[in-house]
């Protein structure tokens, strides 16, 4: 656990590099836009339906019912939208933390064409939305215990992302016959329940993708270095 909480506090100390605002920027913009791109689009079905039922809701309950529903989405979707949109500016956060702090690693790492960006991304949305439709009947039966529900679908996102934050930079730096990410899988695990959580409150989760990715990278990188080490000895 010492070196998750390392890792999280060399990236927050990192969160105000002008590389990692910039990120954090474009991610941000590029997330909210997908929402507003989806609300514009429900809208106009919402719109549509009420119009073939017969049913009149005019502009401001047609916009009401589009901003619940776009909200709630975004609650329960940030986490895979956010983590999807930040698989294409990885690379740019991953060389910010090599530059400060592994540099040993800067010039060994590789860029990652957008088709495996792409690649990357859309496999860890479909395991997103595999694993928590697959909890969902858990989270259902657990309902009456009130914080049952929000447990299971932390748990099951804490693996998720620590997979993902992590494999960030792991796929920058392994080569064509590893496997395995050097990080140890209850690293891993500590580091996707914090962000997991850090998405649970307002305006943190919105800094919490680009800070999970950093001491992401940190975790990888630092193992790596030790790895390396054990090896030359």
């Amino acid at each position: 656990m010492g070196a998750v909480l390392t890792s999280l506090a060399k990236a927050f100390g990192q969160l105000g590099d002008p590389a990692v605002l910039k990120v954090l920027a474009k991610s941000l913009l590029v997330t909210l836009g997908v929402f507003a791109l989806l609300g514009v689009a429900l809208y106009a079905v919402l719109d549509l339906m009420f119009a073939n039922a017969g049913l009149f809701a005019g502009f401001s309950g047609t916009f009401l019912v589009t901003i619940v529903i776009t909200v709630l989405a975004m609650w329960i979707l940030f986490r895979v939208v956010a983590l999807a949109v930040l698989q294409f500016f990885a690379d740019e956060i991953v060389r910010a933390v090599e530059e400060r702090h592994y540099p040993e690693a800067a010039s060994t790492g590789r860029d990652l064409p957008f088709r495996e960006d792409l690649s990357n991304s859309l496999r860890g949305v479909s395991r997103a939305l595999l694993m928590n439709a697959l909890v969902l009947p858990v989270a259902v039966v657990l309902l009456f215990t009130a914080i049952g529900p929000a447990v299971v679908f932390i748990g099951v996102n804490a693996v998720l992302l620590g997979r993902e934050l992590t494999d960030m930079a792991w796929f920058r730096h392994r080569e064509p016959d590893d496997l395995a990410s050097p990080v140890k899988p209850l690293q891993r695990l500590a580091l996707g329940g914090v962000i997991a959580g850090l998405m649970l409150i307002p305006f943190a989760n919105l800094l919490a993708p680009v800070l999970g990715a950093a001491a992401g990278t940190h975790l990888t990188l630092g193992s790596r270095r030790t790895q390396l080490k054990g090896i030359a000895k």
